[in-house]
């Protein structure tokens, strides 16, 4: 195999590698503020019921659990798996992403003074308006820090996509490695993961400049 189509085969498992990450952060974003909201439910039921599910997915392995839901339904109902790699991959990290991002946004709406929900309470408006217009957007700003970190982990933690043979650049690299007696194919991976990580970097920095507000 030559340097050029063993890159451009590790360039369009980078590709399946960005959809994984692409798609994680879709949905655990929104579902990680939802569960980082019901963490704070005045419902004991609801309370428990999420701080179990975050020490679950917080407390084992993401590499198991991706085995759990890919394998989970054949030897629990015994449904067929077809077809099931790549939605059971994806539900996988999304669940457990959003877990870590529950706790962090949980973390900034805890380090918000009381007197900014007293003042807009005075002021008239709703809970809704409150979180909407005052509370979240300097959440937002205080959790870019957290969130840029693991975002970037994200990125690299798309290689365990392999624990289901999914082609994505990492099971690439290793299979060329093996196929080709080459040691070359990790470097190409390890340049792949550095870029993408340099560029989601850089992306991040720049949100977090424009959110400064006391420039």
């Amino acid at each position: 195999m030559t340097f050029s189509t063993m890159l451009s085969t590790m360039a369009a498992g980078m590709l399946r590698t960005g959809g994984i990450f692409v798609l994680t952060l879709l949905g655990s974003l929104p579902l990680g503020m939802i569960i980082a909201l019901l963490r704070k439910s005045k419902n004991p039921i609801v309370r428990g019921i999420i701080h179990v599910y975050i020490s679950v997915l917080r407390g084992t392995p993401l590499m198991l659990q991706l085995l759990v839901w890919y394998f989970g339904p054949y030897y629990l109902f015994g449904w067929s798996i077809r077809g099931w790699r790549f939605p059971s991959l994806i539900l996988g990290f999304i669940l457990n992403y959003a877990a870590y991002f529950a706790e962090i946004y949980r973390g900034g709406i805890e380090s918000m003074p009381v007197g900014q929900y007293e003042a807009a309470e005075v002021l008239g408006y709703t809970k809704a308006q409150t979180f909407l217009r005052i509370i979240l957007p300097q959440v937002i700003k205080r959790i870019m820090p957290s969130v840029t970190n693991e975002v970037i982990t994200l990125v690299k933690d798309t290689s365990l996509a392999f624990t289901l043979a999914y082609q994505e650049v990492f099971s690439l690299a290793k299979q060329i490695s093996a196929s080709q007696t080459s040691f070359m194919p990790f470097v190409i991976a390890g340049v792949f993961y550095f870029v993408a990580n340099y560029g989601v970097q850089f992306l991040m920095e720049r949100i977090e400049k424009t959110m400064d507000y006391y420039r």
